[in-house]
């Protein structure tokens, strides 16, 4: 009997292991990893919930606000929370008026022609200081790297743009920012990795330098590219204080974010603005629709473009977190 018990016991004990490796097998987890427990789940859940609350709340109300009659924004005392007599009204006028259009197509071609720009001179100068035999990369690295720490000041900067002539110059607006040293020591430590076997084997086919770079270096780190881009480009697509700086009179260079600004902050028509029939419609509408407007506006080219670079995104930023 006792016998019995035993072999029972064993039994059960193998069934038991039997079946938690079945299940570790069907399961996506690891085989060290415990499964989380009821209470751990339910945390999980209230703070991702509470995580997408947060990012979509404000979201959905300042997308409803710009979709808002002034009577349902005045009726909701400010932002509009729940729908009440939706209009498409606001956009009408706000994409029909010159200065919002200009303002667009200046941020654009920032965006576009600073990125291009800033990409051209990372990768470069990131490869040249990947490379172990280049002429001078460990002083340059140096150099490069101290001036993230020690920079010359704003009223330097200043100083250095206006005596070149950038004053109200298109150029002031992305030079002074066209180079991140953290992005290009980023870029840097990737082309570092790539393997040494390729860049011989290209070379003793007969490849130079920006063959290497062109044909064999930036295939192999299209994530970290894609993710480098990508900062570049909603820097300069957020950027406002280069207008701030360099060009505060005249709105009709202004790109779109500096007249988001002037908008939220007075509410009023632009100064120096050569047509103003926004400024005119303006008072016939909600003011706060105008504004939660053009922070659409701001939003919809990001929101185009994300989807484009999600996979380069994550891994690209997955790479560099192991990479360190």
């Amino acid at each position: 009997m006792t016998n019995a018990l035993t072999i029972g016991s064993r039994g059960g004990k193998h069934r038991t292991a039997a079946t938690a490796a079945r299940r570790r097998t069907h399961s996506a987890r690891p085989s060290w990893d415990e499964p989380p427990t009821p209470v751990g789940q339910a945390a999980k859940g209230l703070t991702l919930g509470g995580t997408l609350a947060v990012i979509l709340v404000p979201l959905w109300i300042i997308v409803l606000t710009s979709f808002s009659t002034p009577g349902a924004i005045n009726r909701a005392g400010g932002l509009v929370i729940w729908p009440d007599g939706l209009s498409t009204e606001t956009y009408r006028q706000m994409l029909g008026d010159p200065t919002i259009v200009t303002a667009l197509g200046v941020s654009l071609g920032i965006t576009v022609v600073g990125t291009a720009l800033s990409m051209v001179v990372s990768i470069l100068c990131a490869y040249g200081l990947s490379r172990p035999r280049s002429f001078g990369h460990r002083f340059l690295l140096m150099l490069l790297i101290v001036t993230m720490f020690v920079s010359g000041g704003l009223i330097p900067g200043f100083l250095v743009v206006t005596g070149l002539g950038g004053y109200g110059q298109w150029w002031a607006l992305i030079l002074p920012s066209a180079v991140s040293v953290f992005n290009i020591l980023v870029l840097r430590a990737f082309y570092q990795e790539t393997s040494s076997e390729l860049i011989d084997a290209a070379r003793m086919d007969g490849a130079g330098e920006w063959r290497i770079l062109w044909s064999v270096v930036l295939p192999t780190s299209r994530a970290v590219t894609a993710v480098t881009a990508l900062f570049y480009a909603v820097g300069y697509w957020n950027s406002f204080f280069n207008v701030m700086l360099y060009m505060p009179t005249d709105s009709q260079k202004w790109p779109l974010q500096y007249v988001l600004l002037t908008y939220v902050n007075r509410a009023n028509g632009l100064p120096g603005s050569v047509n103003s029939g926004f400024g005119e419609t303006h008072a016939q509408t909600a003011p706060l629709s105008l504004q939660m407007a053009v922070v659409v506006l701001t939003l919809v080219p990001l929101v185009i473009v994300y989807p484009f670079v999600q996979k380069h995104l994550r891994t690209g930023v997955l790479t560099g977190a192991i990479k360190g």
